[in-house]
């Protein structure tokens, strides 16, 4: 009963087929949580899948619902022993469309194929590769140990890709049932494929729309050309006032003031490399002075997403009487969440632009989350994934992207570490969603590890 033994235990149940085979059952589960139809598939995917696999460790298991939620949660738990440590994990079964017809000839999202070197399916990389190699991991710790050492509780939810509507609720409602220590769970992608990675939290994110509507119909731009005004033009204006043409965001309100210093050590030594298949970095693109690294991991960026004037498929010689564009804010710690839309309300009037409308979205707002690098559980987490890799793992303070991690974080009180065992060039939410195998693998040792320290009696001191 050792460490190393349980990490060949994970070597030869990957090595074996017997992940693989696991995965592709699930995968071949349509769980499209924004397709009405699949509501049946969303719940078997709990029933069938993951309340057995739960119980075959032990755990006890509860079907949870909410008013406000569109799909079910699953809540399991394994209580050993009050003393122990108790450690929350969280995963999604619910996948984005499949796109079927996009994928290469001779793929399929609903079968998981092998072709050069990587595995392709929906929910591959997002989530069911990564919370079915968390759950693995714990039965290796069990088949080892003969008990995992800690307390464990785990949830699984089935709308994560329709804005985790109702997890918030539930979460407030259920508070005292899923208290625990720290929050480990795994999604997102590593900072590149070949280093393991932790991250704290994650940027927060605000979807809005901003439009101008002129007047009631188009005109003809040979007769009223420079007699009137083209909204065309003076959103793209107001667009340009809010960030610089380099991408720099001008509106301060939107920034922080600094990087902390441990955020700065932390991404350090942090290279972004979205592999052979990622976009090349830009060096001159965002705020100047800071590293690649820093631009998306400790700073904020304004996006916009789609932009529409006229009639983009059928051009016609007319002023159009609107446009409309669709933005986003990702921002990090210390950025008002409250203020976002009125920072920018102000900034617009000040610029000249009054009659560009403002309206967020329906998408739930995410906000920003992080935990300081330099937190015990940190250091912890990056020397057990270091021991059993041998490789010294990147420490992102926040995902450049956004979960419900601030439900963990300001509903249950949870410190937050993520371990991902994804990549940035994976295809997430597009056709050919995949991972190369190499991946799954290392993130299995890299969670039979990790939990193995949990249930050592060597964790830091818990304040409860």
């Amino acid at each position: 009963m050792s460490r190393p033994n349980a990490l060949q235990r994970a070597e030869r149940h990957f090595d074996s087929g017997a992940f693989r085979e696991t995965l592709a059952r699930r995968v071949a589960m349509p769980t499209e949580s924004q397709n009405p139809e699949r509501a049946p598939v969303l719940s078997d995917y709990l029933e069938g899948e993951m309340r057995p696999a739960f119980e075959a460790m032990g755990f006890t298991c509860r079907t949870l619902g909410h008013p406000k939620a569109a799909a079910p949660f699953l809540f399991a738990e394994r209580l050993e022993d009050p003393a122990l440590p108790t450690v929350f994990g969280y995963g999604h079964g619910d996948v984005i469309r499949g796109l079927d017809r996009e994928w290469h000839e001779g793929l399929s999202p609903w079968s998981l194929t092998e072709r050069d070197g990587r595995w392709y399916g929906r929910g591959i990389a997002d989530n069911k590769g990564q919370h079915s190699i968390n759950m693995q991991a714990m039965a290796l710790v069990l088949a080892e140990r003969g008990r995992l050492g800690f307390n464990a509780r785990y949830l699984i939810e089935m709308g994560e890709e329709t804005g985790s509507r109702g997890l918030r609720e539930l979460c407030e409602a259920n508070r005292e049932a899923m208290s625990a220590d720290l929050l480990i769970a795994s999604d997102g992608p590593r900072l590149r494929v070949d280093r393991p990675t932790l991250f704290l939290g994650t940027r927060g994110a605000l979807n809005f729309d901003l439009s101008i509507e002129a007047r009631a119909g188009g005109h003809h731009s040979g007769n009223w050309g420079g007699l009137i005004s083209n909204p065309g033009l003076q959103l793209a204006h107001a667009i340009a006032s809010i960030a610089g043409p380099t991408g720099q965001i001008r509106i301060h309100e939107w920034v922080p003031e600094a990087l902390p210093a441990s955020v700065r050590r932390a991404l350090a030594d942090c290279e972004v490399d979205g592999g052979a298949d990622g976009p090349v970095v830009e060096p001159a693109w965002g705020e100047p002075g800071l590293s690649p690294a820093e631009r998306v991991f400790g700073w904020c960026s304004f996006e916009v997403l789609a932009y529409r004037t006229g009639n983009p498929d059928t051009p016609v010689n007319a002023i159009p009487p609107r446009a409309w564009a669709r933005c986003q804010l990702r921002f990090v710690v210390g950025i008002d969440p409250v203020d976002i839309l009125p920072a920018l309300r102000r900034h617009l009037d000040r610029q000249g632009f009054p009659m560009v409308k403002i309206a967020a979205t329906r998408e739930e707002m995410f906000h920003a989350t992080r935990l300081d690098p330099d937190d015990v559980w940190v250091r912890w987490a990056a020397k057990s994934l270091a021991t059993t890799t041998g490789k010294k793992p990147a420490v992102l303070p926040n995902l450049g992207g956004s979960l419900p991690n601030d439900i963990f974080t300001d509903v249950l009180g949870l410190k937050t570490v993520w371990v991902p065992h994804s990549y940035p060039g994976c295809s997430q939410h597009a056709p050919n969603e995949h991972l190369p195998p190499e991946v799954l693998r290392e993130g299995l040792r890299v969670m039979t590890g990790l939990y193995w320290d949990l249930g050592e009696g060597s964790t830091p001191a818990l304040v409860r």
